[in-house]
């Protein structure tokens, strides 16, 4: 029988290894006769891994960024500054569906550069931070960018990833979804018309139908999502290294306004 130690195990140890690494370096191990004359120097850690997906590290670096970019999400709005464990969640999640566009087939939702820069632009006129601080001008976009630590071309990656994960979602899920009249009448008279106080006019359902339609569209596909990413992160091998970022919250999609 052989006596070698768990392919889990050997990751587990593995990912400490480099986690101690990374502090190891900062701290001076195995330093340079120069670095050796400043021995009054004190350690100064660069970064270190507080999570492990499927072998994938995400570092402590990541959930700073993650936080940074939170402020383009238009989802975000009035929910207050993202905290750094519901960030390691989102982490998490975006790598396992990263992970299985990668499987799956990375070119088919490989946004083109013209979605990319027309989602930027929809950024800079509708989010709230951007629209205070007059981001549709090149100056103000500027500003918004020094002011949040980002730069154009880390943006620029952010939404071509949240993109990305958009529309594996809809050619994964959406496809063979069929809602009946029957549903869309439903809600209508159980939903959206209580919304309207007494003598309000209520829009008459031939020209609600289409919006409504895509309402329960999109509800079928978050059900679907939903469930297919807790199955996918119960299949995963997902440690997170930090106790203090540990959360019992459900999985959430990485991509922010990604469902």
């Amino acid at each position: 029988m052989s006596n070698r130690p768990p392919i889990r195990a050997k990751a587990r140890r593995l990912t400490s290894l480099l986690g101690m690494c990374l502090v190891c370096l900062a701290a001076g191990w195995g330093r340079s006769p120069w670095a050796q004359a400043t021995e009054g120097a004190s350690p100064v850690v660069l970064d270190r891994v507080v999570a492990v997906v499927n072998r994938q590290a995400i570092l402590d670096t990541d959930i700073d960024d993650e936080i940074r970019l939170s402020v383009l999400d238009p989802g975000r709005a009035g929910q207050g500054v993202l905290t750094h464990r519901r960030a390691i969640e989102q982490l998490i999640s975006r790598a396992l569906i990263e992970q299985q566009i990668r499987r799956e087939d990375a070119q088919s939702s490989e946004p083109q550069q013209a979605e990319v820069d027309a989602r930027l632009a929809d950024i800079r006129k509708e989010v709230p931070a951007c629209v205070r601080q007059n981001c549709a001008s090149d100056t103000g976009w500027k500003l918004f960018l020094a002011n949040h630590g980002l730069t154009p071309e880390r943006v620029d990656a952010y939404l071509r990833y949240r993109l990305e994960i958009l529309r594996f979602i809809e050619q994964r899920f959406r496809q063979g979804i069929r809602i009946t009249p029957q549903e869309i009448e439903t809600y209508y008279h159980d939903t959206l018309v209580p919304q309207y106080a007494a003598g309000e006019a209520i829009p008459p359902l031939e020209k609600v139908s289409p919006r409504l339609e895509e309402i329960l569209l999109q509800q079928k596909v978050n059900l679907l999502f939903d469930e297919w990413l807790t199955n996918l992160r119960k299949q995963g091998d997902v440690e997170i290294l930090d106790p203090a970022l540990e959360t019992n919250e459900a999985p959430v999609a990485g991509a922010g306004e990604g469902k």
